[in-house]
């Protein structure tokens, strides 16, 4: 009886915030934050530590629209499992709070609102992008990959990907091939983030049939594979330094130190691939990873820290240099 009555308050709105709030969660707010992060390490590596104040806000506004219309699509897709799915029953459309018509409404006016301020503000390339990050984490993971393929997150990770392109064209109108690579390394970053998701929840994918790679194929084919993808994701991160010489010598000693505690915990799992706790802290550490990664990013492209590698560099080469005269004379 408890939880007829639960679920028949779960239906209604008592008052306008909690309209609000609906659909608030609808946009689920803390994948987006971390789609934010990435977005302005692009635009701070792009625009070398110096962005406009004004674009940086409009762009992350932009972002946050498209990706929330994204995430309500897949809210409204994803209603029937999500109320299967012990920890998304409660989400608005799966409890009856907001109908999926008045969701999809919603998500097309926060598509046209984003196209729109990025046109404006940015510049159409970033707009497009914005608009492509829908269509493929809609159209290509949502519909296509995320019921039929073991592969859904490998080639639908290319949709969280984007919006470090968005940053980037927003401030230079066009994508260089250090953009491609913070695509690539968030590409790369993603199999290994969410499969230690998945093999926390294994059995709840397994009940609405999703076919995440640890139900198909189990945990420890899982675990190899979260391995290789860390053991590629490291050295590749290396690639703003050298070759690209998008980011320094702070960047890289911040993605070799974290880039080896992302490894140490890959190689835990892949000891024990059947230990959740194992999987969840990797899982918790990859957020982390990508959220200081990106930060390490920012930091290294601020002028100040320019200034102050350069004359360490300086200083350095003084050093090595009167050593070596010493040792000569």
């Amino acid at each position: 009886m408890q939880d007829v009555i639960t679920t028949q308050s779960s239906r209604r709105h008592d008052n306008l915030l909690q309209v609000i709030q609906s659909y608030y969660q609808l946009t689920k707010p803390r994948i987006i934050l971390l789609l934010l992060i990435t977005t302005a390490a692009g635009m701070w590596v792009a625009a070398k530590g110096e962005v406009d104040p004004l674009l940086l806000m409009a762009t992350l506004l932009g972002g946050t629209l498209a990706s929330g219309s994204a995430n309500t699509i897949n809210c409204i897709y994803d209603g029937d499992i999500d109320h299967i799915m012990e920890r998304t029953r409660w989400r608005p459309i799966p409890s009856g709070r907001i109908k999926p018509k008045d969701a999809l409404i919603f998500a097309v006016v926060l598509a046209i609102l984003s196209f729109t301020l990025l046109t404006v503000v940015a510049n159409l390339l970033a707009a497009l992008l914005a608009m492509s990050g829908i269509v493929f984490y809609v159209g290509i993971y949502t519909h296509w990959l995320k019921r039929s393929s073991v592969q859904n997150i490998v080639i639908g990770g290319a949709a969280g990907a984007i919006p470090p392109l968005v940053g980037w064209a927003a401030v230079t109108g066009d994508l260089s091939w250090a953009a491609w690579l913070l695509f690539l390394i968030i590409f790369l970053w993603t199999p290994p983030h969410f499969w230690a998701l998945a093999i926390m929840i294994r059995d709840e994918y397994k009940e609405v049939g999703v076919p995440m790679l640890p139900v198909i194929a189990g945990d420890e084919p899982t675990a190899k594979q979260i391995w290789i993808y860390s053991l590629i994701l490291v050295p590749v991160s290396l690639l703003m330094v050298y070759p690209l010489g998008a980011s320094g010598l702070v960047y890289a000693a911040i993605a070799l130190w974290l880039g080896g505690i992302f490894i140490q915990k890959a190689w835990r799992l892949l000891q024990t691939p059947e230990d959740k706790q194992v999987a969840r802290s990797l899982f918790k550490y990859s957020i982390l990873y990508m959220m200081l990664l990106c930060a390490g990013m920012v930091v290294d492209s601020l002028p100040a820290t320019n200034r102050f590698t350069a004359l360490l560099s300086q200083q350095v080469e003084v050093l090595v240099s009167h050593g070596l005269t010493l040792i000569s004379g």
